[in-house]
């Protein structure tokens, strides 16, 4: 199938990334580098890459960016940047994308246990998270052309070695990458895949 993944070059995109390349047509989309670039915090950009990619049987979002910080020091910038990029960045992917995706397709975001299990710092991440799960699951039942899920991953084993944190409570990238497969095989359409579940 040709599939669009958007991140290959993240920890997480990169485990998806060697999951699909043996098997499918793999477009990879991403900032700096990529088959294709794009910014997920600008529509011009999303239609742009759609426009020249074409039409695909999938879309796997890996990225989003939005960032950790206490709640009585988090500037309004931060705030933007978690909205505009993270969730409506992903809202867009959907929004712009969805006359690229072949009948049956499927469209599969990037939201995070933090909407479900918040912690201290985590405000900005936690709103923008459980925003994109509920959206996925409102606008799942206005589409009947192609399949609408998001992924919550847990903390990354491979990113919590490189920033010197305990990796125990983690989950392996490849292992991760499993639910975007069970979103990407699967017949789910506006769930929301609990990483744990499938690794």
């Amino acid at each position: 199938m040709k599939t669009l993944l958007i991140g290959a070059s993240g920890t997480i995109g990169k485990a998806v990334a060697g999951r699909l390349a043996e098997n499918h047509e793999l477009i990879v989309a991403g900032y700096s580098n990529g088959d294709v670039r794009v910014d997920l915090g600008n529509t011009e950009s999303i239609r742009s890459m759609f426009a020249e990619v074409g039409n695909v049987d999938a879309v796997i979002s890996t990225v989003g960016v939005a960032n950790f910080g206490p709640f009585d020091q988090l500037p309004d910038d931060e705030y933007q940047l978690a909205l505009s990029n993270k969730l409506m960045g992903q809202v867009n992917l959907v929004r712009l994308g969805r006359g690229y995706i072949n009948q049956g397709g499927s469209i599969t975001l990037t939201s995070g246990v933090l909407s479900r299990e918040p912690m201290q710092g985590s405000v900005a991440v936690s709103m923008v998270n459980g925003a994109l799960e509920s959206f996925v699951k409102a606008a799942a039942l206005e589409l009947d052309s192609f399949r609408l899920n998001v992924v919550s991953p847990i903390f990354v084993k491979e990113t919590m070695a490189m920033m010197g944190m305990d990796t125990d409570g983690g989950l392996s990238a490849s292992d991760t990458a499993k639910s975007y497969l069970a979103s990407f095989n699967g017949s789910m359409h506006g769930a929301t895949l609990d990483a744990r579940t499938y690794a």
